[in-house]
């Protein structure tokens, strides 16, 4: 079973800002595959359903972005969902409008909502979808740019990465993250260095 952790906030004033984009990831995946995310528990509405055979679960949390963690940890637990079947899908202020990136323990996030659910699940290997949402104009701060609508010259692009972000969970949900990030991240997947063990020589 898969866990896909939409980030934003509750609320309709809240709806189509910036920091919402995971909420709507996760809210057009559950409209393709006709899962209802409406079932509240312990803070969040979840939907649980199949997407390409595997079984998952949509959870948008509802105790806003930097008390994430309180939601998944429950869920979590409750379904008893390995950290490694998590796949969070968030805003990421440092990637432009359009870009988009898949990390996994590799990444330094500094995200209130990762730390969150880093934090209340004493671990940080769960799979990450970054999506781009540009740095703040000059003169506003982060939260103003993160709490503010997409503009409508913008709206061509969104409707681009939205897909592209949809694409990403469906193949992290049956494929390894290694083989996500070598098709969709521009670098690849990060070459991890192999441990090297020293021969030691046994006199005779």
């Amino acid at each position: 079973m898969k866990l896909i952790v939409g980030f934003g906030n509750p609320g309709e004033e809240y709806f189509n800002n910036r920091q919402n984009i995971g909420f709507k990831v996760v809210d057009i995946l559950g409209n393709n595959e006709n899962i209802d995310i409406r079932v509240k528990k312990k803070k969040s509405l979840i939907g649980r359903g199949t997407i390409d055979g595997e079984e998952v679960v949509l959870l948008k949390p509802q105790t806003f972005v930097n008390l994430i963690g309180e939601s998944v940890l429950y869920i979590a637990s409750f379904l008893r969902i390995n950290v490694k079947d998590i796949i969070c899908v968030l805003e990421d202020p440092s990637l432009p409008v359009g870009d988009v990136r898949i990390d996994t323990i590799y990444s330094k996030l500094t995200h209130p909502g990762i730390l969150s659910m880093t934090r209340a699940l004493k671990s940080d290997r769960f799979a990450k979808v970054r999506i781009g949402v540009g740095q703040p104009e000059e003169g506003k701060t982060m939260e103003e740019h993160l709490l503010k609508d997409f503009p409508m010259e913008e709206n061509l692009i969104l409707i681009d990465v939205l897909n592209k972000s949809e694409d990403v969970v469906r193949m992290l949900i049956t494929h390894p993250t290694e083989e996500v990030q070598e098709k969709f991240n521009p670098e690849g997947a990060p070459k991890v260095k192999k441990r090297q063990v020293r021969k030691i020589r046994i006199r005779r």
